[in-house]
């Protein structure tokens, strides 16, 4: 048995990003006077506990320390399974791929990057290009990069808020502006920069061209309606879901992710505010845009509505946590 670990919050940490915006506001309270914001993490490694005993230690330590208390029983690594964004684009990101496990491990990472998409708000006519048009080449895909046409080798998709999209590793992506996303992601920030509209960053087209995959699963993934939950994506390595709260619901009341034992869980509040409330720890605030980590060893608890509360659930899936 291992030792009773709370949930707690965690601070959020602000990337630079060239492609970002230097006024985060109404989404956070942050105006940046130096370079633009493009990436809020949520659970990165080196972002801070900001609650309970373990407040000011980093995600990533608090892995290390109480692997076993976090993800359960059998845990098969000491790292944080998940990463998780909110993306936030002024400008189109680099066309991109990301390496799959295999591919990471040959380069001495431990794991590769499959991620998806939830878009918790758009404006008309945004849109994402996920993966290649059918009958494209490496070669072409080369030519394109090279000639600066390689948007027109992309699959463009139309996204709108609520929208879920799967981009699974291998597959070439491109963020482009109109959208606000929560990425969920293993654990892994490898990008592999194919095209990045003349920008003085560097590439990685050898890299990038190994990665790639013609073909992939990537593209929107339609919701599930469950009688307790809408399922938004279920994949080898995360689940997401929405979770309905009316003015307040158990912990108990939450089956799905960890049918035969308990496991991590992350709750983040795409809109409005909630409280957790338990015998076993003192009341826990979740702000909006905020996440806590609710820990295999939590004990039971009550989710409460404090208004207008959109609840999103992250699931790390055992397969994708990798030694």
């Amino acid at each position: 048995m291992f030792a009773e670990l709370t949930p707690f919050r965690i601070e959020q940490m602000f990337v630079p990003r060239v492609w970002g915006y230097k006024d985060l506001r109404p989404w956070y309270n942050l105006v940046s006077e130096d370079e633009p914001i493009g990436e809020v993490w949520l659970t990165g490694d080196d972002c801070r506990i900001a609650t309970g005993p373990h407040a000011g230690k980093t995600l990533g330590r608090i892995f290390k320390e109480q692997p076993e208390a976090l993800l359960g029983n059998g845990a098969p690594s000491t790292d944080s399974p998940l990463l998780i964004k909110m993306i936030f684009a002024r400008e189109k990101l680099s066309v991109q791929v990301h390496p799959d496990d295999q591919l990471a491990q040959k380069y001495g990472q431990p794991r590769g990057k499959t991620e998806c998409w939830y878009a918790v708000a758009a404006e008309p006519g945004a849109q994402v290009a996920v993966g290649l048009k059918p009958g494209v080449t490496l070669e072409q895909v080369r030519t394109g990069i090279e000639n600066s046409t390689l948007e027109s080798a992309l699959n463009v998709v139309p996204i709108e808020a609520g929208d879920m999209v799967f981009v699974d590793a291998g597959t070439v992506h491109a963020i482009w502006p109109g959208s606000i996303l929560l990425e969920t992601q293993q654990n892994c920030d490898i990008t592999y920069r194919m095209y990045d509209y003349g920008r003085p960053r560097e590439l990685h087209v050898e890299k990038a061209l190994e990665a790639t995959k013609l073909a992939t699963r990537a593209g929107k993934v339609p919701a599930r309606q469950l009688a307790d939950r809408i399922v938004l994506v279920e994949e080898e390595y995360f689940c997401v879901e929405r979770i309905p709260v009316t003015t307040s619901r158990t912990s108990s009341s939450l089956p799905g992710s960890h049918e035969t034992k308990p496991g991590l869980e992350f709750l983040f509040a795409a809109a409005g505010s909630a409280r957790l409330a338990s015998g076993g720890f003192d009341p826990l605030e979740l702000p909006e845009r905020g996440i806590i980590a609710v820990p295999a060893s939590s004990p039971l608890f009550a989710i409460e509505d404090l208004g207008g509360l959109d609840l999103i659930r992250i699931t790390p899936r055992w397969a994708g946590i990798l030694s």
